[in-house]
């Protein structure tokens, strides 16, 4: 059985820069995605109920890319990495390098967001 967790509104869930071992299947709720920028924080989307949060750190182990915080009482399940690592462990090597791949593109394009 995995963990839950509850957040309140207006509070983070993650911050950008942060390092993770985890990520988030958003069961009810909503959260805010921010980007920094100087000493001010800019939306840059919505999560909904349904999605994942927090996937391209969990796979490819750099920082946290964004800050996400609740609009709305949300509650979301954990995931760690240990179980997406024993689920990897069974799946063919190109599988693994997709994973890889689009994350590495969805970070770059990431890096031309402008705020």
């Amino acid at each position: 059985m995995s963990e839950t967790i509850r957040l309140m509104p207006n509070e983070y869930l993650m911050r950008e820069g942060e390092e993770s071992t985890e990520m988030y299947y958003l069961q009810s709720g909503t959260l805010a995605v921010f980007k920094r920028k100087g000493d001010q924080e800019h939306q840059i989307g919505i999560i909904i109920a349904g999605e994942l949060v927090g996937e391209m750190s969990f796979l490819d182990k750099n920082p946290r890319s964004a800050s996400v915080k609740a609009m709305s009482d949300c509650l979301l399940v954990v995931i760690p990495i240990e179980k997406l690592e024993h689920v990897l462990e069974t799946m063919p090597k190109w599988f693994s390098a997709l994973l890889h791949t689009l994350t590495d593109r969805l970070r770059k394009a990431n890096a031309r967001i402008r705020i």
